[in-house]
């Protein structure tokens, strides 16, 4: 099973964060980090609040999505299905694989 931040760290990179919920393929694993990683995201919305209604699980669900989009289609699809969540600027696999031209006229609209 992966732990999140399993040596308890305050600052962590997008790397520790997010690198070994690529590797979860069990949807039981993938929800006990989900609920600790939100947790950790909460702990800094309390010392910092935003300005608008997005929560910890909304920032936790970009952040795997688009994290996702880094590795292959396989990783992608299963990442996306099991912390149900979609790339923020690509939408969800289900809707197909941008090419790399689609891809780069996201990205400047983004």
């Amino acid at each position: 099973m992966k732990e999140f931040n399993p040596e308890k760290k305050e600052e962590l990179t997008y790397g520790e964060c997010l690198g070994p919920a690529m590797e979860i393929i069990e949807s039981k694993d993938a929800e006990q980090y989900f609920i600790k990683y939100v947790a950790w995201i909460q702990r800094a919305l309390d010392k910092e609040p935003r300005n608008d209604s997005i929560t910890a699980s909304d920032i936790a669900k970009c952040n795997l999505g688009y994290y996702a989009g880094y590795y292959s289609n396989e990783v992608r699809e299963r990442v996306e299905r099991l912390f149900n969540c979609s790339h923020p600027v690509f939408g969800s696999i289900k809707n197909g694989i941008p090419t790399a031209k689609e891809a780069f006229e996201l990205g400047k609209k983004f």
